[in-house]
């Protein structure tokens, strides 16, 4: 099992580089922002659209409810409602807050509990609690790659959010 120390580190580490990776999304003009661009989620504001909703589902799961569809139930979630980065951003900060809360509020005792949900596909899944939460940190870092290329992609600086460099930088959770 992950301790809880180094759990709340890599929560931190992930809105540094959410953080990092925002500001790097202000220099890009409105129609690059939402380009279609052919990706997993085809724009740079679909894909930070799709963190912001995949973390509020994952904490809905940890708090216990299972939410059944993106949509109509999390339609405040759809990309369409993020028309700026300000949006996304206005909403991502509301919810990391919300997310540090869940984790102050965690115990070691209940890293290892098992956690069952219901996914948007209706299959039930059971994981220890620390496993899920090291997840959406997982999955955070692999669309935050993504990010990084439509940035590339779109002639916009891309800047480092690995987790050494955030140290190198003086991150420190």
């Amino acid at each position: 099992m992950v301790p809880l120390k180094l759990i709340s580190e890599l929560y931190d580490y992930n809105y540094w580089a959410r953080d990092r990776q925002l500001a790097a999304c202000a220099a890009l003009t409105s129609e690059q922002f939402l380009r279609q661009m052919g990706n997993s989620f085809s724009s740079v504001r679909d894909t930070l659209a799709h963190l912001v909703a995949a973390e509020w589902v994952w904490l809905q799961r940890w708090r216990g409810r299972s939410p059944k569809r993106i949509d109509p139930d999390v339609e405040e979630f759809s990309p369409e409602n993020f028309p700026t980065l300000e949006a996304i951003r206005d909403r991502w900060n509301s919810g990391g807050q919300d997310v540090r809360k869940y984790l102050a509020g965690l115990t070691e005792e209940a890293l290892a509990r098992p956690l069952t949900y219901v996914n948007l596909n209706g299959e039930t899944w059971t994981y220890p609690l620390w496993r899920t939460l090291l997840h959406v940190v997982n999955h955070q870092t692999y669309h935050r790659g993504q990010i990084t290329t439509l940035l590339r992609q779109l002639g916009a600086e891309a800047v480092a959010v690995d987790f050494l460099v955030a140290h190198d930088m003086g991150f420190r959770s």
